[in-house]
């Protein structure tokens, strides 16, 4: 679990006193102003803020600027030996890491080059068949049963269907656009039309919430980059309201202002676990396992495996290759040598 920023826990790393006697922000302030600047996301920045800081604290609070590769490998070599974490994990550190030496110090270290990233298992995907897809949403209802389906029905990834607004719904195209995915890649994929009739009536739903906002004197959302400095309006449209809105407006951590943001991920989480295992399946099933699903479905299907690669957003096909596994063309495709003779006697 990483470590979340405090007031009382602030590592002291900073920057020499400036002449006239003002105290420098601090190390971690700088890091996340330089981070907001750049538009990352506020996930990206409590991250990062609690990797530099706990990398600041296992060398006794001194000043990164004082640091260099031998630390940094140590660290890392630390995380793995002795914290045990995944390499996605270790790979994280490693980013944080970057980020401060090149961003914020300004240091382009050749050596930060030369660390080997740490490299994942390569691991099947765990994959529901059809059955267990449809046995799985039985057991759901309202908002979560249609959050459900669109996982399972777009491909998309849990936090970019927990993000969508109502102007990326296209009902005449059949498409939805996908904003801002991993890697900040936009991309567009289908709209199940077995959903249409449900997707309107959220987005009335959503009409009705933000009515109530507007009329309360609210009714702003969120905007990504610059785009409220820009379009000043924009925040108040109906279009950039979150399809999937929280049930009640909230403090903006970052600005103070008060907006209703999207609904918490982790009700939707909580919410499959718990229809998983009232549909009896004994697969780890999680929300990703349904972009999985969705995956390896329309490959049975005989869809083109670059069609495939594009709705999920993968930039390898590589990437996308690892659904072939069910497809006839590893293990289940080969007959055993003990189905071609009688049965041998035990």
């Amino acid at each position: 679990m990483h470590p979340r920023s405090s007031g009382s826990s602030e590592p002291s790393a900073t920057a020499p006193v400036g002449v006239a006697g003002s105290q420098p922000p601090r190390l971690l302030d700088r890091v996340r102003e330089r981070l907001r600047r750049l538009g990352r996301a506020k996930r990206t920045e409590e991250a990062y803020v609690g990797w530099i800081r706990r990398f600041i604290l296992a060398n006794g609070r001194r000043h990164p600027d004082a640091m260099g590769a031998q630390e940094v490998e140590t660290f890392l070599t630390g995380l793995a030996a002795r914290d045990n974490v995944a390499a996605s994990t270790q790979n994280q550190a490693l980013a944080a890491l970057l980020f401060l030496y090149r961003e914020v110090l300004g240091r382009e270290l050749p050596w930060m080059d030369d660390i080997e990233r740490a490299k994942r298992p390569r691991r099947l995907p765990t994959v529901l068949s059809e059955d267990e897809v449809a046995a799985l949403l039985r057991q759901m209802e309202g908002r979560h049963w249609l959050m459900c389906a669109l996982l399972y029905g777009t491909g998309m990834r849990l936090m970019e269907c927990v993000r969508l607004r109502v102007k990326d719904v296209d009902f005449g195209r059949n498409e939805i656009v996908v904003r801002e995915g991993k890697g900040g890649k936009d991309r567009r994929t289908i709209l199940p039309q077995s959903l249409g009739e449900a997707l309107r009536a959220q987005v009335d739903e959503v009409r009705r919430i933000h009515g109530r906002d507007l009329e309360a004197g609210y009714g702003e959302v969120w905007l990504p980059h610059a785009l409220a400095r820009k379009y000043p309006a924009a925040a108040r449209e109906i279009g950039w309201q979150y399809l999937f809105p929280a049930p009640r407006r909230s403090v903006d951590p970052r600005g103070g202002a008060v907006r209703r943001h999207h609904v918490d991920e982790k009700g939707l989480q909580r919410a499959v676990k718990v229809a998983c295992r009232q549909a009896g399946l004994e697969k780890p099933a999680s929300c990703h396992t349904l972009r999985h699903s969705f995956a390896t479905h329309l490959l049975e299907a005989g869809h083109d495996i670059r069609t495939v690669q594009e709705l999920l957003g993968h930039k390898d096909v590589a990437t996308t290759q690892i659904y072939t596994h069910v497809l006839g063309r590893g293990a289940s495709a080969v007959r055993s040598p003990l189905d071609r003779r009688p049965p041998l006697g035990r």
